[in-house]
């Protein structure tokens, strides 16, 4: 028997952030940092969001220092 291959084309993910030109993310960009978090209020790891090294930490710096200040919940409401 001869093998399948595969005719699905991988696309590699690019970082949103970069295509934006962001130099630096903001702690106190809500809209931002809510879809960087899942709803159970865990940060959205690298390789599902397509971030790149720099904006990952950036991120993950951003949206600890706003739940620090409770501009972003630690959990969402409905699991509480």
């Amino acid at each position: 028997m001869a093998k399948k291959t595969s005719t699905k084309v991988l696309r590699r993910k690019v970082c949103k952030l970069c295509l934006d030109r962001v130099e630096h993310v903001d702690y106190k960009d809500e809209k931002r940092l809510m879809r960087a978090i899942t709803d159970r209020g865990k940060i959205v790891p690298r390789r599902i969001s397509g971030n790149c090294a720099r904006h990952q930490a950036q991120i993950t710096q951003a949206v600890k220092r706003a739940r620090m200040l409770a501009l972003i919940p630690f959990v969402n409401e409905s699991y509480k």
